[in-house]
């Protein structure tokens, strides 16, 4: 008997780099500017308990974790790393916060909540405002 918990790498648990990159934590580690490498905007860039991986989350964005997709709900530990609960009921009352690659309006729509889908527009409206030009010539799309 004694410690149950699986720390060997394998079938059973898969390295660090494969399951940060399922759950969208490849953001660039500082010092990198916290930037969306998709749409340009500035996002909240948060480590993550895998060994030098972080992800971007959407800035003051926090939001009941019922209301938020399973494997999209971003825990907030008390050092600041953020963690996926993945399918993980969350308990009554828990807040959460949201990975930026759900809403960015340069990534392909996935299946989402509508109130995502309006952030995704907000986002888009946001991202677009970066590449304002002069009236007389049509701008580039920002995507």
């Amino acid at each position: 008997m004694g410690d149950i918990e699986n720390s060997a790498t394998g079938p059973d648990r898969p390295d660090d780099a494969t399951q940060a990159t399922l759950e969208g934590a490849t953001a660039p580690p500082p010092p990198a500017p916290p930037d969306c490498p998709h749409c340009g905007l500035a996002q909240d860039r948060r480590p993550t308990d895998y060994d030098g991986h972080w992800v971007l989350l959407e800035p003051r964005v926090v939001v009941a974790a019922h209301t938020v997709p399973p494997r999209r709900r971003w825990i907030l530990a008390p050092d600041g790393t953020a963690m996926n609960l993945w399918d993980a009921e969350p308990l009554p009352g828990t807040r959460c916060r949201i990975a930026h690659r759900a809403v960015c309006p340069c990534l392909a729509l996935e299946d989402t909540p509508s109130w995502l889908t309006g952030l995704r527009q907000k986002n888009e409206h946001r991202a677009q405002r970066l590449f304002e030009v002069p009236d007389e010539w049509d701008p580039p799309d920002a995507c």
